[in-house]
């Protein structure tokens, strides 16, 4: 059904097919289907393959197989990232033309050594990004045109990163997003300088998960984000993303986590725990809502 003929809430469950299915999935799956269910609302089905080195048939395959065996049912057609990378350029092209990226030169490495030398040097702590991950260095976004464009056309790989400085205040000084989930609720202010200049596209992923899921989650519809408190902080790139794109705001809900052995939230390394196995050594659908606390 096309998004603009949806009257009813549109939920959405959207896993990456670079590895199997865990309970923290499972967890997902079932809130985003019995939401839905309790508003007489829409399920969607969507792969994030943007990582086409990670994303495979097989996991894609069997992730399919998992929610066909929990039960979850969700309308067709299943939207594939991987055939929407026009739809994301098309979207970094208007972020261009208002000037609000820039091309990213810096490798990981230089990026870390730089970080390094800044700390060693002044004994401060270069900042960090929620996730904890130091915030991508200015030395790009000084460059000047004419230097970026050697450097481009000298075949250089590089990212497109959003200009902070730029883009948040054309949001405003209200940026927020009504959250109805396990942690914070209400209406909660958006703190996207938080994360500093973030990717928007690389040269190996022609889009970024900010920049992916904030264009599909308009394209389709999506009224209502159900996903884990891990993107809680991250709702706020999207939420500047929607302003700056004239995309409209869902209602956000950010659930509680299943966390592993070792206290940290679920790997798809951690095979005690992925629905397959799981289903191998016997467990039924209603085994897994019990353990995932539903």
């Amino acid at each position: 059904m096309p998004a603009a003929a949806r009257q009813s809430p549109v939920f959405r469950f959207a896993p990456s097919p670079n590895g199997p299915l865990h309970l923290g999935h499972a967890l997902s799956a079932f809130l985003n289907r019995d939401m839905a269910a309790a508003t007489n609302g829409h399920l969607l089905l969507r792969i994030e393959d943007i990582d086409l080195m990670r994303c495979t048939p097989e996991f894609e395959r069997a992730i399919l197989d998992d929610l066909s065996w929990l039960g979850i049912a969700y309308e067709r057609p299943v939207r594939r990232q991987s055939e929407h990378f026009d739809t994301y350029a098309d979207a970094l092209e208007r972020l261009r033309a208002m000037d609000l990226v820039y091309p990213a030169f810096m490798t990981r490495g230089e990026v870390k050594a730089h970080v390094a030398a800044y700390e060693a040097k002044t004994g401060e702590t270069w900042p960090r990004d929620p996730d904890g991950s130091p915030l991508y260095p200015p030395l790009d976004r000084q460059r000047s045109a004419s230097a970026c464009a050697a450097l481009m056309a000298a075949g250089t790989r590089h990212a497109w990163r959003l200009d902070m400085d730029r883009a948040a205040p054309l949001a405003g000084n209200g940026l927020a997003w009504s959250e109805t989930g396990d942690g914070e609720t209400g209406r909660l202010a958006a703190e996207p300088r938080r994360w500093g200049d973030v990717v928007l596209s690389r040269s190996d992923a022609p889009s970024s998960y900010h920049l992916s899921v904030t264009i599909d989650d308009a394209l389709q519809g999506v009224t209502h984000v159900v996903r884990g408190l891990d993107l809680f902080h991250a709702t706020s790139v999207h939420r500047l993303l929607q302003a700056l794109l004239g995309l409209p705001e869902p209602v956000y809900h950010h659930h509680r986590l299943i966390l592993g052995p070792d206290g940290r939230k679920l790997s798809k390394s951690l095979d005690d725990t992925g629905l397959a196995i799981l289903r191998e050594n016997g467990a039924s659908a209603a085994d897994i809502r019990r353990l995932v606390g539903l």
